[in-house]
């Protein structure tokens, strides 16, 4: 299709090919991914105006990986339609790009003039990307095995039966919540970015400790960066940007997100849950050009966590009723005595929780990418710092956990 982009004659041409290439991919997702949501809610939705109508929804099994190689080859036809790349000729370099195995589940999301031009040429055996990948690769499993699946644990049990739970007991919960989906997405990333270096790739990176934000803008610029930037550059940017104006910015705003809340799954809370960023995205905005500011002092930190944290009772949550009653029930204010539940199980989610926000900061105020921070160790350290991780994990090994994104 890239191909075809390239060699249409006039702008015309160019821009039927790309169509094709949207519509056809973004049918698909919509087929597999939306069609069944789409028809249970009209279903629905009949059923309240009194009008009883069969079950439109189909048996269909969703591809694996299917929105994250969906939206890289959108990427590959819309860059080659901008003039920013050239189509590949190798088809086997193109293929690769779309399903390289490191990332093709849950990420990064690739961009070909990254990904294309490091599979067509020769690679050797590096050193320094072995290092930086390996410690990489266990600083991931630590993130996703340790402490991400030790949080779960808990969230598994308070979510499963919100209703018994008090509001302090939904809130930590939730709290936990926050940074078991961080680590274990963050982790997934680490192991995918990792393994791609130990075979001589560099992938973008996906995650700059993002709790370290002052503002729901900043948190995006740190949060899944390869979306956030997808989302920028071709749908927010594609549909005018602040380009038109400022209601028209808000707009933009809005749809983007709302649609990256879509992306994630067929399901009102992930509409609910961009849409609640959207607006939050838009007041920044707003209040940063009424004010002529560019960040929020220390309290940013506080109000950006408390957002977020609101935000991940509709995207943890299994449908909108639940996620209705657990935000009510935290905001009562109705505070009682915390569950605690198996007390080994919350004290080592505690611990393993403190440690890894203790590593984050520590790396955070180093100033160095986590992707580099690996060359900073010899050989001897290195293997001692994978002996420390390794004894850690066989010592708070929790329960095998799916990675949270492979949902998506």
């Amino acid at each position: 299709m890239g191909l075809k982009i390239e060699e249409a004659q006039g702008e015309k041409n160019k821009y039927r090919w790309l169509l094709v290439s949207l519509f056809s991919n973004l049918g698909l997702l919509g087929v597999f991914k939306y069609y069944n949501f789409f028809a249970s809610s009209f279903s629905s939705s009949m059923s309240t105006l009194g009008w009883e109508v069969n079950d439109l929804t189909l048996q269909i099994i969703l591809p694996v990986g299917i929105s994250f190689y969906t939206f890289q080859t959108l990427s590959y036809s819309i860059d080659i339609y901008r003039g920013h790349i050239k189509p590949s000729r190798n088809i086997v370099a193109f293929f690769t790009f779309v399903s390289l195995f490191p990332q093709l589940v849950a990420g990064p999301i690739e961009r070909a003039s990254n990904l294309i031009p490091q599979i067509e040429s020769k690679r050797r055996l590096n050193i320094t990307l072995i290092k930086t990948g390996v410690f990489q690769i266990f600083i991931g499993l630590f993130r996703k095995v340790a402490i991400a699946d030790n949080l779960g644990v808990y969230v598994d049990s308070v979510y499963g039966n919100y209703d018994i739970h008090n509001g302090s007991t939904l809130l930590v919960a939730t709290i936990f919540y926050a940074f078991q989906i961080y680590f274990d997405f963050s982790g997934y990333s680490d192991i995918a970015i990792g393994s791609a270096k130990l075979m001589g790739f560099n992938f973008n990176r996906n995650f700059n400790f993002p709790y370290f934000s002052r503002t729901l803008t900043e948190f995006w610029r740190r949060w899944h960066m390869t979306l956030s930037f997808w989302l920028r550059d071709y749908l927010y940017i594609s549909l005018g940007g602040n380009r038109k104006g400022i209601v028209i910015t808000y707009r933009n705003l809005l749809l983007t997100m709302l649609i990256g809340g879509l992306w994630h799954g067929s399901s009102w809370n992930f509409v609910i849950w961009g849409g609640i960023h959207g607006i939050f995205l838009s007041l920044e905005k707003y209040a940063f050009s009424a004010f002529k500011i560019k960040t929020f002092n220390a309290f940013g930190y506080l109000y950006t966590f408390i957002v977020v944290l609101i935000t991940w009772i509709f995207f943890r949550a299994k449908d909108l009723t639940s996620a209705l009653a657990i935000f009510t029930e935290i905001f009562s204010f109705n505070y009682g005595a915390l569950f605690i539940g198996n007390i080994n199980s919350f004290v080592n989610a505690v611990i393993l929780l403190s440690i890894g926000i203790l590593i984050d900061l520590k790396i955070f105020r180093s100033d160095i990418p986590l992707e580099d921070y690996g060359v900073r160790f010899n050989t001897v350290k290195l293997s001692i710092i994978v002996s420390i991780i390794i004894i850690m994990l066989c010592l708070f090994y929790s329960t095998t956990e799916n990675f949270i994104y492979f949902q998506f």
